[in-house]
């Protein structure tokens, strides 16, 4: 069942867009990317555990409430409240999407007790909608491969302990830091699209006594796992830094059927690279040269198929790319190194190096937007309740999956391209000076009505 039957009919953007028609072409955007990719989104909302004994908002009202906490890029729960204490703001959510807007303390409190496997279990199934509508198919890696880079980053940051999963760290000066980690694997593509496919917390394990801390390492062990309950099929190539290239990770890959392209650093894998170091005059090259209206890039490639670790057999892939900036004829030079179970050819070696160099996007695209794009990642939107807050982790992932669909659709790229200097968190702030400012009085039907 589709939930949103009013559809607007946009015009061209032109130069003197107004700002509440770019806050209603947004909108507008959000709505379509929600009913088009995830249709039946509120009705899963429901079908989460619901733990309460009093029972004001349905789950879909309160999950929802999330959820837009994120899309609409709120920073805080306090940010949210006060918007929503605006009548026409509020008038115009329910307008639009048929919900009433719970206060920020109603969805806390579900949300500290909602096991979180729930939201992992439901993103998975968001994810493989889109994969099923084919619409990351032509990102594939060699034509099969969907290209996941796994990485992990800072959620919370404390000066004191918040709770027995906390992880901690000692400086020189012996200050004591508590703090929350998270594992990621992304979906990534060439044109910027970040999605995740599955999250692991690194976390400590209450009441057992450890020697060493869970970590990175351990962490992948287990999101391994969940990426291969959610998506048992999907041909995945992980592509990893320079801290996964052992015989746990390609072990891990091996047992699971995946492809990895994975940063090879100086001091990584001794033996192998020694026999690299011995056969590498025999490497097989390939010269690329490209130019632009400031740049004339050379990029070498040269690679190895057949070596040895281990008792396994792997490729290695090298890639030096010279840039100069011809108006101050300016050198930039960077080397990149791949270790991959992929056997390389002539024809396959620069889709592979370039993909491997694709890692990087789940830090930019990934990770630097939600911390510094409006979503805020590392607040505390619970500073007591450790499962509220991955709750929050992985709904703002959902917020997030649904913006980048919203973010590449002409109509916002339009309205970008009008002005040099407009941004995405400028459009946002738009978009709620809309729902603020200006009434919705469009009929609109929707089906759906809350429990």
């Amino acid at each position: 069942m589709l939930f949103f039957q009013k559809v607007f009919t946009l015009r061209e953007p032109c130069k003197n867009t107004t700002a509440a028609e770019k806050g209603k072409i947004i909108l507008s955007q959000i709505r379509k990317v929600i009913n088009t990719h995830f249709p039946g989104i509120f009705t899963k909302f429901n079908c989460l555990t619901d733990s309460r004994k009093r029972r004001e908002y349905s789950m879909a009202e309160l999950i929802t409430g999330a959820l837009f906490m994120f899309i609409f890029k709120e920073t805080s729960r306090n940010s949210y409240n006060n918007d929503r204490r605006e009548e026409c703001f509020r008038n115009n959510f329910l307008k639009h999407f048929g919900f009433n807007l719970p206060h920020g303390d109603a969805f806390d409190e579900v949300l500290c007790k909602l096991n979180p496997d729930e939201i992992e279990s439901l993103k998975a199934t968001l994810v493989s909608g889109l994969i099923e509508q084919k619409i990351l198919r032509k990102f594939r890696f060699l034509g099969k491969f969907y290209l996941v880079a796994v990485d992990a980053t800072g959620m919370a940051t404390f000066n004191k302990k918040h709770c027995d999963h906390c992880l901690t760290k000692t400086s020189k000066n012996g200050l004591t830091t508590w703090f929350h980690y998270v594992l990621e694997a992304k979906i990534v593509t060439s044109t910027g699209l970040c999605i995740s496919l599955a999250s692991e917390f690194i976390e400590n394990t209450p009441g057992i006594d450890f020697e060493k801390q869970d970590c990175e390492q351990k962490a992948f062990a287990r999101l391994a796992l969940k990426i291969k309950k959610h998506f048992p099929r999907l041909p995945i190539c992980i592509l990893a830094d320079g801290l996964y290239p052992n015989n746990t990770v390609f072990d891990i890959c091996s047992k699971n059927g995946w492809s990895f392209i994975i940063t090879l650093k100086d001091g990584n894998l001794k033996t192998f690279q020694t026999e690299v170091g011995l056969l590498k005059e025999t490497a097989k090259q390939q010269i690329v040269y490209q130019a632009s209206k400031y740049t004339r890039t050379t990029l070498e490639y040269a690679y190895l198929n057949e070596i040895e670790y281990s008792g396994h057999y792997y490729s290695w892939v090298e890639c030096k790319e010279s840039i100069l900036y011809t108006n101050d004829n300016h050198f930039d030079i960077q080397r990149f190194v791949y270790i991959t179970n992929i056997h390389l050819t002539n024809k396959n070696v620069l889709e592979t190096a370039n993909s491997g160099r694709l890692r990087w996007k789940i830090e930019n695209e990934g990770f630097n937007s939600q911390k510094n794009l409006g979503y805020n990642l590392e607040h505390k939107y619970s500073r007591d309740s450790f499962t509220a807050m991955q709750n929050y982790y992985l709904i703002l992932q959902i917020a997030h999956m649904i913006n980048q669909l919203v973010e590449h659709k002409k109509e916002v790229i339009q309205i970008i391209r009008e002005h040099s200097k407009q941004t995405i968190v400028d459009l946002w702030k738009k978009l709620i000076g809309f729902l603020t400012m200006v009434p919705f009085h469009d009929p609109i039907n929707v089906p759906y009505q809350p429990g």
